[in-house]
């Protein structure tokens, strides 16, 4: 049974992270913490990359880990999934308390395992994301994305909050399924390149642009960036951005709470 409905102001989108792949995650360049969702009381993490639990305690208010409901991973990628184990530790509080679900890719857990055989055990239930499939935790709904376009099996994420609508458009290169599906109130992608790489499966900053002018969301929200995108100051794009297109567009930074 879904929770009692909480205070609108306990929902937010808090930013633990916004590192892109490897490099900026490696250096420590932006933090890799993934993003936290509460909705109506229901707490969620997706994506706990390396440093989740760190920036969980350093973030202002700390959040409690104690008290996750779920842990989403779009797919396996270590910049993705590095503190998933510890983060069920958390959740479960030393795996003393069997609770929280764990929703992810197939491939993760299948042969290399990025989740342990013993922390897997903690949790109450394990779900595989598959496309345009709807799930729920508590008081949080989403629906995972068609497949995208990545090295590994990844989705992205599709909900509400504030009954606004908010898409995450996880790591992938571009394909046309992303304007049929991620249309929402506000749109969060992943953005890691500022040009176009057509041989490595990431969006790019001219591609971001694209989405948005064919989407048009009421808030989008540019995050997971490369080295090349903090070169040319995220910042500064989507001022420009804002001037050229009239519409709402952040970049997010560590530790940012947004709320719909």
């Amino acid at each position: 049974m879904p929770r009692s409905k909480r205070s609108t102001e306990e929902n937010f989108i808090k930013f633990l992270g916004t590192a892109g792949a490897r490099f900026v995650m490696i250096k420590q360049l932006r933090a890799s913490g993934g993003i936290w969702i509460n909705c109506e009381g229901t707490n969620v993490l997706v994506d706990p990359g390396p440093g989740s639990i760190v920036r969980c305690a350093s973030s202002k208010p700390k959040l409690d880990p104690s008290r996750l409901d779920a842990i989403i991973l779009t797919h396996r990628h270590l910049d993705h999934s590095n503190d998933v184990n510890v983060m069920i530790e958390a959740m479960t509080e030393g795996g003393f308390k069997k609770r929280g679900r764990l929703f992810l890719p197939k491939d993760t857990i299948e042969e290399d395992s990025v989740v342990l055989k013993h922390t897997i055990n903690f949790v109450e239930s394990v779900e595989f994301l598959s496309e345009k499939k709807q799930y729920s935790v508590g008081n949080f709904i989403f629906t995972a994305g068609p497949r995208n376009l990545h090295p590994v099996e990844t989705y992205g994420l599709k909900f509400d909050i504030n009954a606004k609508s908010i898409s995450l458009i996880g790591d992938t290169a571009f394909y046309p399924g992303i304007i049929d599906f991620y249309k929402a109130d506000t749109v969060i992608i992943n953005t890691v390149f500022y040009e176009p790489r057509p041989t490595i499966q990431h969006l790019s900053f001219e591609e971001a642009r694209y989405i948005i002018s064919e989407l048009r969301p009421k808030t989008t929200i540019l995050t997971h960036f490369g080295m090349t995108m903090l070169k040319a100051k995220p910042n500064l794009l989507v001022e420009d951005l804002n001037k050229e297109t009239g519409l709402n567009i952040l970049a997010a930074y560590d530790g940012m709470t947004y709320i719909p």
